[in-house]
């Protein structure tokens, strides 16, 4: 097309911030991208990494053709195929595993790389053609699942508040959360309610960019967070400030839950957190006498065997307080619940004709070599990068050497992954494909337009699926719906959240509020619990295993007395400034603003060591190592080292952090455990 033209799209990446964006195209060509203004959260801004986006499309390194394999598994040699040859072999291979082991034989394996409701995560994306086939199904474990388990228990829902909810607050608690690093369209919220006197703390075992700009940081021991939490009620009921109405009123099990918090005095709770007793005396007061409060809290706080019942624990706070009912109080985890989307008709489970296994997508090295009844023989990869992204590498990396394993994988770049597949299909980016979001940090959707024909033979995660079903003969006309028609269907339905909300209403604008309430309250009037009301003592946790109070379940690594004397380090793995998960890992720009992998570490444990800035060491434990440049000063407390995930394998020293993290799940959801991992150090010549 010729000339000018501004087309609406939305940041399709793993953040609760969820943008709307405007690309402009000269001549066919985008040549820029802009926050959309009039957004309620973007307000004409997009972070330091999307800003990127434009010239990441048009990166040399783009796979851009069909490749096949031509060299070892992990060698990363292939030779350019035809679109119909790739998708011949895989039907071809599909259908005689199918024939030999059934469907469960094939694994697909997706991420977070999108999320939209199209081409990504939140939609599913080839559900449709999993189901007609059978395969077996892809558990999303490693994002936030234990902790959306767990508040469940709780308010009988994972949806907490939203982003604008906090410019009503006056105590908002950053909670395990970076936020000017992972959400920073948050901040301006936090920022307008401080200009009306909020006071804000942050509580996260990293003085991060976040933690310095905050009234207050408060560093527990990576994982004791629930322990905090019960240590601050404590104080509250010690003053005789919880909201007596309210408990009696609004919620269950209040006397049974409160001689639980009774066994957790700030004194004990100093022990197992390494926060000073008068610290949790005085946050606790603070809350205490300070309505409303709102806890932000993300998925960092929850990656670990405690994870679940650190966020049912943390939201108990605002229920002792009564602030539920309040605009500005609460808690914040994610809002994604509250599009009420038809996702049946996306999804189309119905398809399925018989029920089929579960596979862990934290768990991916035991699926590959551990899991027999059938083995797994296919896997297809999309939006994601497991080597370098999930936990216990060498065990992933053992798993995809497989020489009985066929691997595709739909991919942008030739990522650490991509050097296991058997066929690599080239897959557009979010300029390229139409799509549709929602977000876990506020109450907007936004439609994004394909603004530009995708480069190369490039095709999007819909349209590769399409071709791949005729190329298989498979008769159900549903996988061949086109992009509007699957809108269209998850659109289609009777929840009062899509009241006036149409896809052309979406094209034309870009984006559209969800039909809620401003201010926006949501447990106003009860929780959607069997009792209707925020339930401390949880039936439903009893009968699926769990303890029928909140509380604070350990760590299972970091409070390790004994592990501790060999990995005598707590590690927690933040996500970087410049990268969100592995995604611009391999930016130039990016990578050098990131730099080096890089170890934090607090100066009394460096001058122990005789360990000095700028010095690399080599990190280990008994599941692997990876290199890393120290970096001492107080960021972090004695005892605990912390670094940030997203590093390419190939592009560093061939390892990163999660060859050190083990495969084992949180207490509740099967998450991830990124942050109960204990290693060791010892000093090392840099690997060039």
């Amino acid at each position: 097309m010729s000339g000018i033209q501004k087309i609406f799209g939305a940041c399709p990446l793993d953040c609760p911030d969820g943008c709307a964006w405007q690309v402009t195209v000269e001549d066919g060509e985008a040549v820029d991208l802009k926050g959309v203004t009039d957004h309620p959260i973007t307000r004409g801004a997009l972070c330091v990494k999307v800003n990127h986006y434009l010239e990441h499309t048009k990166a040399p390194d783009r796979l851009l053709y069909p490749m096949r394999r031509i060299g070892k598994k992990g060698e990363g040699k292939f030779t350019r195929i035809s679109w119909e040859d790739a998708l011949e072999e895989i039907a071809e291979r599909f259908s005689n595993v199918i024939t030999e082991y059934g469907g469960e034989a094939i694994w697909p394996y997706q991420g977070t790389g999108s999320l939209g409701y199209l081409q990504g995560i939140q939609g599913r994306a080839g559900s449709r053609l999993w189901n007609v086939l059978g395969a077996s199904k892809h558990e999303m474990t490693i994002c936030s699942i234990a902790g959306l388990t767990g508040l469940e228990y709780l308010i009988g829902s994972s949806c907490g508040i939203a982003s604008e909810s906090l410019d009503d607050a006056r105590l908002i608690i950053l909670w395990g959360t970076n936020t000017l690093t992972s959400g920073y369209h948050q901040w301006p919220f936090v920022k307008s309610a401080r200009k009306k006197g909020a006071h804000i703390v942050v509580i996260d075992p990293v003085r991060t960019r976040t933690a310095r700009q905050a009234d207050e940081h408060l560093a527990p021991i990576p994982g004791t967070d629930a322990a905090l939490a019960m240590g601050l009620l404590h104080v509250i009921i010690d003053l005789g400030c919880e909201d007596q109405i309210y408990l009696e009123q609004e919620t269950l099990g209040w006397e049974a839950f409160r001689q639980r918090i009774l066994e957790y005095p700030p004194k004990l709770v100093a022990e197992i957190t390494g926060i000073e007793e008068q610290r949790i005396i005085e946050l606790g007061t603070r809350i205490a006498q300070t309505r409303p409060t709102a806890i932000r809290a993300s998925q960092g706080v929850q990656r670990h065997a405690g994870g679940g019942m650190t966020l049912r624990t943390l939201a108990c706070i605002p229920g002792v307080m009564g602030d539920w009912r309040l605009p500005g109080g609460g808690l914040s985890y994610s809002t994604d619940g509250y599009f009420g989307g038809n996702r049946d008709a996306l999804f189309r489970d119905d398809l399925l004709k018989s029920k089929v296994r579960k596979l862990s997508m934290t768990r991916l090295g035991e699926g590959l070599l551990d899991v027999n009844d059938p083995p797994v023989k296919a896997l297809l990869v999309y939006a994601a990068n497991p080597v370098a992204s999930s936990p216990n590498q060498e065990k992933i990396k053992r798993g995809l050497a497989r020489e009985d394993l066929f691997t595709v994988v739909m991919e942008q770049f030739s990522t650490d992954t991509v050097d296991y597949a058997d066929i690599v299909l080239p897959a557009t980016m979010q300029t390229e494909h139409t799509d549709l979001h929602d977000s876990y940090g506020h109450l907007y959707l936004a439609w994004n337009e394909a603004a530009v024909e995708p480069q190369g033979e490039c095709l999007s995660t819909t349209e590769t699926f399409r071709r791949l079903a005729k190329h298989m003969s498979l008769k159900e006309s549903c996988l061949y719906d086109t992009d509007e028609s699957l809108a269209e269907q998850l659109l289609d339905s009777e929840h009062s959240s899509l009241s006036g909300i149409t896809l052309k209403g979406l094209r034309d604008k870009g984006w559209m509020r969800l039909n809620y309430p401003k201010p926006f309250v949501p447990y106003a009037d009860g929780f959607p619990t069997p009792s209707g009301k925020l339930e401390f003592f949880s039936e439903r946790a009893v009968s699926d295993g769990y303890d029928s109070l909140p509380g604070f379940t350990p760590p299972k690594e970091v409070l390790d007395v004994c592990l501790a004397k060999k990995y005598p380090f707590a590690l927690v793995t933040g996500a970087s400034h410049y990268f969100i998960n592995t995604i611009f890992g391999n930016h130039e720009g990016l990578r050098k603003r990131e730099g080096e992998s890089k170890i934090m570490m607090n100066i009394e444990d460096a001058s122990l060591l005789n360990v000095t800035t700028g010095q690399t060491v080599r990190v280990f434990n008994q599941r692997g190592s990876f290199l890393a440049e120290v970096n001492v000063g107080d960021q972090v407390a004695k005892g605990v080292l912390a670094t940030t995930k997203g590093m390419w394998l190939k592009l560093s020293s061939g390892t990163n952090v999660n060859a050190t993290v083990d495969e084992r799940d949180a207490d509740m959801g099967g998450g991830a455990v990124f942050g109960d991992n204990r290693v060791n150090i010892e000093l090392c010549e840099k690997v060039k």
